[in-house]
């Protein structure tokens, strides 16, 4: 089997709805590059959304050759992780895995390793927080997308450090692995051809010897970017060179009415610059459209960006960029050698505790908790409208920085580079495991999970009795067999089904206790498979509940 199970539900990887997210391109594009340029034998995938295997084999063909043995693992079967080693999610939420395979009484049965997108979501800022107080061992590890995203993980982390310290007088605070791996992409997709260049100019009207100038992204001024601070550098750019300027603007939408605002917006404090709009959703488009520009422009300014795709999908089809100084644009284009970042500036720590307090209160919501903060970051608008008018001034600059981008791009952020750093984490992992020795028990009065206790334990005290091995049982005068078929074909009673016997097991009770017999709960349940034990002892009482059963008074129980 392989070392790790990939986590797949097709959600985290569709890019073919019409709500496309980061999130999803950048699910697609890493599973896209794990079937390509994994070493592994044979692959493992975790059904997490109970799917049928042929549909999911199905998905996967289509990203990539099934060229080696495929394993499915059920979504219940975390004995099943453990076999792999490893299991990979992607998203962040490695601490509710690590309380999961807790309960499951897999501490040391395998590693998880989660990927940062969005950090900015109250979900995943708690998913985060609790990396400190969760069954988390130094084999399960966040991939931290960026320097920037990892250096705000470090902050959150610390915060709850000084808390637990101060506020319960923790002594014991682990430290949380974290390691920084890139995004990637598929380089190849973005390859572009000159007759797509025709026909895209074609089709939007677009002269041969104009500069074209590509934005790539949801048109959402709140969770991605504000346009605004684009149209005025390309506004300003435009007015300073003789050049003809043209921006497209390639993406989508939440609603029509929004993409007009969006449009009629950024059209007006553009005037000078030809404005062309084109849905980005459709994998022709995402993957042939940058071959209608000359140059990429991004100035992101949302605390919700981690890493940022776009910019290296330009660099990819030898794009010189113009981008803002953000997050892990910085780590992606190079300053004066594949482009240029134009400088941003934040308010100062404490000036945005407002904002938090409103969200943690559900005053606003994430959309404009995430907006309102980008609404005072700043970017230059002189620093990128001179990056543009120096792009589009000089032809054998963009030539130039063009080249050294898509070099940068195959070299490094390429499938083909970064899945074997995945494969180095994950080998890791398995030998930090195996040299850590035998997990710690847990005595019976204590819960793996103690914010996800037994119901039964955490609500005993709402019963008049708790039910026991030597609870006395019979079945209750007149009951037959016949009885208990007619139960089963009752919807009422047996829904949530999976928490009682099976009508098979019902019927060999009745069976037992025909004749007047009265019995312990133990001695009906001893010569039951020991993985069934547990279910027919408390679903004797579901039989108890419709009256097939009698349970007898406490006097009657046996020691």
């Amino acid at each position: 089997m392989s070392d790790v199970a990939i986590y797949l539900n097709p959600e985290a990887f569709d890019t073919k709805g019409r709500a496309l997210m980061g999130r999803q391109s950048a699910g697609e594009s890493f599973l896209r590059g794990y079937l390509r340029h994994s070493r592994a034998s044979q692959w493992a995938f975790w059904n997490v959304a109970n799917r049928k295997p042929e549909a999911l084999a199905e998905m996967l063909a289509e990203l990539a050759d099934i060229n080696r043995p495929v394993t499915w693992i059920p979504r219940h079967d975390r004995p099943g992780l453990a076999r792999a080693g490893n299991v990979h999610l992607p998203q962040p939420n490695v601490a509710r895995e690590g309380w999961r395979r807790n309960m499951a009484g897999l501490r040391r049965g395998y590693g998880v390793s989660g990927i940062t997108h969005t950090t900015a979501s109250m979900d995943i800022m708690d998913s985060i927080a609790d990396l400190m107080t969760a069954p988390v061992d130094p084999w399960d590890t966040l991939i931290c997308t960026s320097t920037a995203v990892r250096a705000s993980v470090e902050v959150e982390l610390e915060a709850v450090r000084v808390d637990l310290e101060e506020r319960l007088g923790a002594t014991r605070v682990p430290t949380p692995s974290l390691v920084t791996i890139p995004l990637a992409i598929n380089t190849e997709d973005f390859s572009t051809t000159p007759e797509q260049r025709k026909a895209w100019r074609e089709r939007l009207d677009i002269p041969d010897d104009a500069i074209v100038v590509l934005y790539m992204g949801r048109f959402n001024a709140a969770v991605k970017m504000n346009p605004l601070p684009m149209a005025l550098a390309l506004e300003t750019a435009a007015r300073r060179t003789s050049k003809q300027v043209f921006w497209v603007q390639a993406g989508w939408a939440t609603s029509e009415e929004n993409g007009r605002t969006y449009h009629d917006e950024c059209r007006a404090l553009c005037p000078s610059v030809g404005y062309r709009e084109v849905d980005g959703r459709e994998a022709g488009t995402r993957f042939s459209i940058w071959s209608v520009a000359d140059l990429f422009i991004s100035l992101s300014d949302n605390i919700q960006e981690t890493f940022g795709l776009t910019p290296l999908e330009a660099m990819a089809a030898g794009l010189p960029g113009v981008v803002s100084d953000w997050d892990g644009y910085r780590d992606t284009l190079r300053h004066g050698v594949d482009g240029f970042r134009a400088a941003t500036y934040a308010p100062a720590s404490g000036a945005g505790r407002d904002l938090a307090y409103r969200h943690t209160n559900d005053w606003i919501g994430y959309d404009l908790y995430v907006g309102a903060a980008s609404q005072v970051i700043a970017v230059s608008v002189d620093e990128a409208a001179q990056g543009l008018l120096d792009l589009i001034e000089n032809d054998d600059l963009r030539r130039r920085m063009g080249r050294a981008a898509q070099a940068r791009a195959r070299s490094l952020f390429d499938w083909s580079a970064v899945i074997p750093q995945y494969e180095a984490l994950w080998d890791d992992m398995a030998a930090r495991r195996a040299a850590a020795g035998p997990a710690p028990s847990y005595p019976r009065n204590v819960s793996p999970n103690p914010r996800r206790l037994d119901p039964f334990h955490l609500f005993g005290g709402y019963a008049t009795e708790w039910s026991s091995p030597s609870t006395m049982l019979m079945l209750t005068p007149g009951r037959t067999a016949e009885d208990v078929k007619a139960l089963f074909a009752t919807k009422l009673a047996t829904f949530g089904g999976f928490v009682g016997p099976t009508e098979a097991e019902a019927l060999a009770i009745v069976e037992r206790l025909s004749g007047g017999s009265q019995r312990a709960i133990r001695d009906l349940v001893a010569d039951t498979p020991a993985g069934r034990r547990p279910f027919l002892e408390r679903g004797l009482l579901w039989m108890v509940k419709y009256d097939l059963l009698t349970l007898l008074p406490r006097g009657a129980h046996i020691g």
